[in-house]
């Protein structure tokens, strides 16, 4: 069996990999020309760019080839298994396909008994390392879910002169593929949800109920310290979950049509003071299907952000305006050609905040700009943000899940790692497939508190916005290539 697993991993590490763009929910207008990504070797940098180097590399290169070793291991034989069709019901050409893929997946999933069981089960001894806000356990699980186990080195041989660069498939894809290997029933969770738009809806009036009731209490200055903490407090919190709303309808899960979505998306939108909605919606198809690409997943640090906020008080600056950094970083490295939904959605909240001040004045848009900053600063559910993405502890992990309480305010954004395996499962079933597949998510490191992330990040030396995991980019190594 082992010999067979090894044949099998040896092919596939040379061989195409074909990608099924239906499993990536909403992600019907970003699909590359071709649907296939080629397994890259580790070996060298494959970026034309001149510099790109990987860090530091005893380890980083150690990793990168361990990564691909595994992650081959375990995806050949699920691809195969599993089929490589490429429906494509996120396509925005044929909203026929959603509604029908949807209508088929609107119920919550029954956990059958099944014969399938994954490839091989290997116990493992039960160890736990306990970090400040995040902890690491290993316990009995299968090869698939080991074989996503990252790489943790000793903190005095991390570099903080550049990003970790990888020339390994982001893990995501193979993990999905192994997950539907062993838990097929796993495609029932997808779908859309219908209480998110009534979630939403209601998160919408409840900020335009509290902005109106300011404007009539006339002792109260916008910018009074009881005002601000009503703006923190309430304002901060509901607008985090209208940011989480409108990128659970990114991922098309609130209607069962691409437009309906959208629409709604532009609605909600209105509780932000910003149009936001639909300029959002490429740029975070793209973080998935591309994750860590330099130069296309807007969500990771410039360079110059890297080194500019290095120390604590650059850390600090990053955490208090994050909201800025978010919303302007991808003007400066992926800026969007407009589209009518664009124009529509800035109408839109243009319309609706003059109407909002002609009749209530000025001081219910500044509540709710005042909001929309808290959302995204020194927020203990803005923490999110920085608890996805960035590496701690010396554990070279790119995504990081939280399974603690405030993903009740969160839309389970915090079950991140399942998030991105499957994009098309919404947030009220995300515990589920963690249950129903716990063998490839309860070995990964996790954090407990996501206060402490902010407070970590700021504060220790093991993070910062350096601790990203980055891949260069396919176009540079295209042309690169054609150039030799």
């Amino acid at each position: 069996m082992l010999s067979q697993i090894a044949s099998r991993a040896g092919r596939a590490m040379n061989s195409t990999v074909h990608v099924d763009w239906s499993l990536y929910g909403g992600a019907e207008s970003t699909s590359p020309p071709s649907v296939c990504q080629s397994t890259q070797s580790s070996s060298k940098p494959s970026s034309g760019r001149p510099g790109l180097r990987s860090k530091v590399s005893a380890y980083s290169s150690t990793s990168s080839t361990s990564s691909s070793t595994r992650n081959s291991r375990s995806s050949s034989p699920v691809s195969s298994a599993v089929g490589d069709s490429s429906t494509s019901f996120t396509s925005d050409d044929d909203d026929s396909l959603v509604d029908q893929h949807n209508n088929k997946s609107t119920g919550t999933a029954q956990q059958d008994e099944l014969d399938d069981k994954p490839l091989l089960s290997v116990a493992a001894n039960d160890c736990t390392m306990m970090l400040s806000g995040s902890t690491v356990k290993q316990s009995i699980v299968t090869v698939d879910g080991k074989a996503w186990l990252p790489a943790i080195v000793p903190l005095d041989t991390q570099s903080t002169n550049d990003f970790l660069w990888m020339h390994t498939e982001e893990p995501h894809r193979s993990r999905r593929m192994a997950i539907l290997k062993a838990h097929p029933e796993v495609k029932r969770l997808m779908g859309y949800e219908p209480l998110t738009k009534y979630v939403s809806f209601g998160v919408l009036v409840l900020q335009l109920c509290v902005a109106i009731y300011l404007s009539q209490c006339t002792l109260l200055h916008p910018f009074s310290w009881q005002f601000l903490l009503v703006a923190y407090a309430i304002g901060g919190t509901a607008n985090q979950n209208t940011f989480l709303a409108i990128h659970e309808i990114t991922h098309n899960l609130a209607f069962r049509g691409l437009r309906a979505n959208r629409l709604w998306a532009i609605l909600v939108n209105a509780a932000i003071g910003v149009p936001y909605a639909m300029a959002f919606k490429p740029y975070h198809l793209e973080h998935h299907k591309y994750l860590g690409e330099d130069g296309t997943d807007t969500d990771l640090p410039t360079k110059f952000e890297s080194v500019v906020l290095r120390n604590v008080l650059g850390k600090a600056f990053f955490a208090t305006f994050q909201i800025f950094f978010y919303a302007l970083r991808p003007g400066f490295v992926r800026a969007q050609r407009p589209t009518i939904w664009h124009l529509l959605n800035i109408t839109f909240i243009l319309l609706f905040n003059t109407l909002l001040v002609r009749t209530f004045g000025w001081t219910p848009l500044i509540y709710l700009l005042e909001s929309s900053f808290f959302a995204g600063s020194l927020h203990p559910c803005a923490a999110h943000f920085i608890a996805e993405h960035y590496m701690f502890g010396g554990i070279q992990q790119e995504t990081w899940s939280y399974y603690g309480a405030l993903n009740i305010l969160a839309y389970n954004v915090g079950y991140h790692n399942e998030h991105h395996d499957f994009p098309s499962v919404p947030w009220t079933r995300l515990p589920q497939l963690r249950k129903i597949a716990p063998e490839f998510y309860d070995c990964l490191p996790r954090h407990t508190s996501w206060p402490m992330v902010t407070v970590r990040f700021i504060l220790g030396n093991d993070s910062g916005l350096w601790a990203r995991v980055k891949r260069p980019n396919r176009d540079a190594a295209r042309a690169a290539n054609k150039s030799r």
